[in-house]
């Protein structure tokens, strides 16, 4: 019975700046299995447009076949790995291997931002898919046709994606279980130590405990969910103490507290990260990504974007689109509540 299984192909399209441990979370899951099983039950290819070296986001370069060179027969999943500046690295060659396989029914997904190249080629239209959570405005603005959820990861039929990182360890584990069955993901968790799976329903962003523990009050994160819902059309301070149960001044205290800053500057600085995605991600008009981010004056925007990324919007979109350090979380709340 071992010996009939059949072995399923992955082809990894990498692409320049993709995520390496997003990647390599994603492939290492196979890799055990193969190991538990002593079977060659999953094989892998990291492949790219041209083939060759393909420097990740981190600086670690790694050897790629190049799409042309391999078999033009889809590969039972296809997965797009990508980072920075997806609008960037969209080729033909690649649209044409995701085409390929779509036609034969085959499965396909993206990790991290890999969803816009898949998004790009048409084939995702009136269809689910997530993104890592820095990229969802952008993506909403390119791709009004996609339903973009802020779950970890995402399975619509053959389309899968997946927000990247240490998700993609859930995100392989789940295909593991759908290929094998729950026996052989199990002991594919245990062995990379991968004590809790989370399945395509979780958030990006859980309403519980932050990372490192519970620190910041309920009240606190309840105004904070109330200007992310509120980055288009921002509420008033009062409005928000108002909505949340307590007084303006007791807000600013527990903001100064707990935040460093006033709620005020707060909400600026989201509404801000939120533009910046835009500028950098986009090709949306300045006008556009003012009003987008709450800004009503054009002028006012400029200044407050140069106050805080130390560059205008123009130049941001010109010199910039690499990643930047400073980054309020979570940059983008999904206001439907989607858990």
């Amino acid at each position: 019975m071992r010996e009939m299984l059949q072995s399923t192909l992955i082809r990894v399209i990498v692409t320049p700046n993709f995520n390496l441990a997003a990647t390599m979370n994603f492939i290492d899951p196979f890799r055990a299995v193969n190991y538990l099983e002593g079977l060659s039950l999953f094989r892998w290819e990291i492949a790219s447009d041209m083939g060759g070296p393909c420097v990740a986001s981190n600086g670690v370069s790694i050897d790629t076949q190049a799409l042309v060179n391999l078999d033009e027969v889809a590969p039972d999943i296809t997965i797009v790995s990508s980072s920075w500046t997806p609008e960037d690295v969209s080729t033909a060659r690649i649209n044409k291997a995701l085409r390929t396989a779509a036609r034969a029914g085959k499965t396909i997904g993206g990790l991290d931002t890999g969803a816009f190249i898949l998004a790009e080629t048409g084939l995702m239209r009136g269809k689910r898919a997530t993104v890592h959570y820095e990229h969802i405005d952008s993506f909403i603005e390119l791709f009004p046709n996609i339903d973009v959820s802020e779950n970890l990861s995402v399975f619509d039929g053959k389309f899968i994606t997946c927000s990247g990182g240490v998700a993609s360890v859930d995100f392989a584990l789940r295909i593991i279980h759908s290929t094998l069955g729950p026996a052989i993901s199990n002991a594919a968790a245990r062995y990379i130590f991968h004590p809790e799976f989370r399945g395509a329903g979780k958030s990006q962003n859980p309403s519980g405990d932050e990372p490192m523990g519970a620190n910041v009050p309920d009240t606190v994160k309840q105004a904070i969910s109330e200007m992310e819902a509120h980055l288009e059309d921002p509420l008033t301070i009062p409005e928000i103490s108002k909505n949340i149960g307590i007084s303006q001044r007791q807000l600013i205290r527990l903001f100064s507290r707990y935040l460093n800053k006033t709620p005020v500057l707060y909400y600026r600085d989201i509404r801000l990260d939120r533009a910046r995605g835009l500028v950098t991600q986009t090709t949306l008009s300045m006008a556009e990504i003012a009003v987008a981010s709450g800004f009503s004056n054009q002028v006012h925007f400029s200044r407050a974007y140069r106050e805080r990324f130390g560059l205008s919007p123009l130049q941001d979109r010109g010199e910039g689109r690499i990643p930047f350090e400073f980054r309020a979380w979570p940059l983008h709340r999904n206001p439907k509540g989607e858990a």
